[in-house]
């Protein structure tokens, strides 16, 4: 049997020193979590000015631009919507934004074609709207169909693109390695 006799100053040392550990331990499992949560609007540039901050924008969402394709125009937001216009601010809001607050403005439409995301019968360009510098919408855009899809619907298609595609290359690399192993045991 064992047997511990404390003091008072002795019991206060070993409470802080367990409060220590104990802080310690849920300072290391918050940083875990905090490093394994997602962020769902990832756009690292908050000021919109130049083609390059269109390409750092639609980079932070997964999507690569042709530099070289990007073109900026003016456009008026309408002050009335219809339902159509309702539902393309459906596919907008996609983006963790809204362009209620911006009717009857007139904003830049920023396009880049997406070179990954386009096929050869179909092109896809991202389209950015930028008012007074600040990123109020965006959406992709099929030409010439004129099929409009939201940026998460894209990150979607894109992520089971990639998974069909490693899906296809490991079957390949799976066969392969057997008509390796055939001619090895043939020999």
């Amino acid at each position: 049997m064992f047997v511990v006799t404390l003091s008072k100053t002795s019991l206060k040392k070993l409470g802080a020193g367990a409060a220590c550990c104990a802080l310690v331990v849920f300072s290391a499992m918050l940083g875990r979590f905090i490093s394994t949560r997602t962020v769902a609007v990832a756009a690292p540039v908050n000021r919109i000015e130049s083609a390059q901050d269109i390409q750092t924008w639609f980079t932070g969402y997964g999507l690569e631009v042709d530099g070289a394709s990007i073109t900026a125009d003016k456009v008026k937001i309408p002050r009335r919507w219809d339902d159509s216009f309702s539902a393309f601010n459906g596919v907008v809001q996609q983006s963790g934004m809204d362009l209620a607050r911006y009717k009857g403005k007139t904003v830049e439409k920023w396009s880049a074609l997406l070179p990954a995301a386009s096929n050869g019968e179909t092109s896809r360009y991202g389209v950015l709207l930028v008012y007074k510098k600040k990123a109020v919408g965006a959406y992709l855009l099929e030409k010439p169909s004129g099929t409009v899809l939201g940026l998460q619907d894209a990150q979607n298609e894109l992520a089971n693109f990639r998974r069909g595609l490693q899906r296809r290359l490991g079957r390949a690399a799976r066969r392969a390695a057997d008509r390796q192993h055939r001619t090895a045991d043939l020999r």
